[in-house]
């Protein structure tokens, strides 16, 4: 049978319509195509898939399955490896990592591997009430700071061994940026409340409201009797570009933005935090963040959207799917431009005017590619006398984050590189003995899927640390 050279196509909403609502854009596969894109997979002797998966999931396995129509078995697979399927086949991505190394992938279009995990994960999930045996406890304790991926994963693969585990968030909320930073119509609240439910199930103590540094420290967490201590906390602390009137209301962090909106509900009608709707945005900056906050804007109500960035489409660093999502519902890609100046409505003469200090435009230069820089990646310069206003209301920044600085200030003996991110060796550990760390906190920010490994990597060698006691 000729293998069909292209991906099935994942149904999805209509641009459209999607544009004013917050429901999930990709609708997911039917059993038809599941099962068509499975017969894709040359199940290959050598599976470079699976080295392409910072988890190790076996992908050729999974499919294997699917083939068979075992659909439940195909998802059993996964879970083997992966604490959060149903996310990682719909944020993952797998056309860098898993997609990327898929042999089929050399001659055609790779194997869609994370539309057919997704699909696994979801009719598990639709289908499956039973709820995980609690493994007997081994009398062990161990703290986890964030509940972010590289948390949870920890948490799940540390409980599986019957380690009690607790995971204390700072938020109200647990799922770390899966539930702050990524929007509703990429990935809906309910899988993420549902993986963090099963960690429940298992036996993980989840505590929201609690900031590791202010309400309790690390070494406070030694003394309360847990013996190891893993640091999962993310890189919530964003970049903004230290340009004149980044002051003036109206301007976001992109990080605030998404909080705003996906953890706050401020897309209600009546939310309880504010933010601005309508007018025109413009979101500084080309990764994945950039494109949710871009779309989060438009479903807000914002009459027009710009992304600036300030190299071209082809060096933009966001997942080709969503700029794609983001181009279909009317996104304007401003791209080699940078921004040099916030410009505001100021009235001296009447303190009072309610205008005073909002965003009235964005000055920007032209910019053109000169020579590679560090990255790899060809230098954006300015091109001198090209300077243009950019009318908007708004300007969200989506320039990147660090890794947030509460913990290693309040932490003795824990080191960290000059970005902020703590140092840590080949199997998580820090520079203090019994504390690990992993994902966002130590790479700066990347990808779900990476910290997701960092979680494993720490929980193999806390397992390996404690077990020596």
């Amino acid at each position: 049978m000729a293998i069909n050279p292209k991906k099935h196509e994942m149904p999805s909403q209509d641009p459209l319509v999607r544009a004013h609502n917050f429901d999930e854009v990709a609708l997911g596969y039917t059993e038809e195509l599941a099962l068509a894109e499975a017969t894709r997979c040359l199940n290959c002797k050598n599976q470079p898939c699976i080295a392409g998966c910072p988890v190790n999931v076996n992908i050729p396995g999974f499919i294997s399955k699917i083939k068979e129509k075992d659909f439940e078995g195909a998802y059993q697979v996964i879970a083997e490896t992966s604490s959060l399927p149903a996310v990682c086949g719909r944020v993952c991505p797998q056309e860098t990592q898993c997609e990327a190394k898929c042999t089929l992938g050399i001659k055609f279009e790779p194997v869609g591997i994370g539309r057919l995990e997704r699909y696994v994960s979801d009719l598990h999930n639709a289908k499956t009430e039973e709820k995980p045996v609690r493994p007997a406890s081994n009398g062990h304790k161990v703290a986890i700071v964030g509940s972010g991926p590289s948390g949870l994963t920890c948490a799940g693969d540390l409980a599986k061994k019957g380690y009690a585990v607790t995971v204390f968030e700072a938020l109200h909320t647990a799922g770390g940026v899966l539930v702050y930073g990524i929007p509703e119509f990429r990935l809906p609240k309910a899988i993420v409340a549902r993986e963090v439910d099963g960690l429940k199930d298992l036996g993980v103590d989840i505590q929201t409201n609690v900031i590791i540094g202010k309400t309790l420290t690390v070494d406070e967490l030694f003394e309360m009797g847990y013996e190891a201590v893993f640091i999962g906390s993310g890189a919530g602390l964003p970049n903004f570009m230290n340009i004149p009137g980044e002051s003036y209301k109206g301007v976001y962090s992109a990080n605030e933005y998404l909080t705003r909106s996906n953890l706050m509900k401020a897309y209600l009608d009546n939310p309880h935090t504010p933010i601005m709707k309508g007018g025109k945005v413009a979101v500084v900056g080309g990764g994945n963040v950039a494109m949710d906050a871009a779309r989060t804007a438009l479903r807000l109500g914002a009459e027009h959207v710009y992304i600036v960035y300030r190299r071209s489409m082809e060096e933009l660093p966001a997942r080709a799917e969503e700029v794609e999502h983001a181009i279909e519902e009317g996104i304007d890609f401003k791209l080699l431009n940078n921004p040099i100046e916030i410009l505001g409505y100021n009235n001296p003469d009447d303190p009072r005017d309610p205008k005073n200090g909002f965003v009235t435009g964005m000055k920007c230069i032209r910019m053109e590619l000169g020579e590679p820089d560090a990255s790899g990646r060809r230098r954006p310069v300015p091109v001198e006398g090209s300077e243009f206003v950019l009318d908007v209301d708004a300007a969200i920044i989506a320039i990147g984050t660090s890794p947030n600085p509460l913990i290693k200030s309040t932490t003795e003996g824990l080191e960290v590189n000059r970005k902020g991110g703590i140092v840590i060796n080949e199997d998580g550990l820090t520079s203090r003995e019994g504390v690990y760390a992993g994902g966002d906190a130590v790479t700066g920010a990347a990808t779900v899927i990476s910290a997701m490994g960092a979680g494993k990597v720490a929980a193999a060698a806390i397992d390996e640390y404690l077990s020596a006691k």
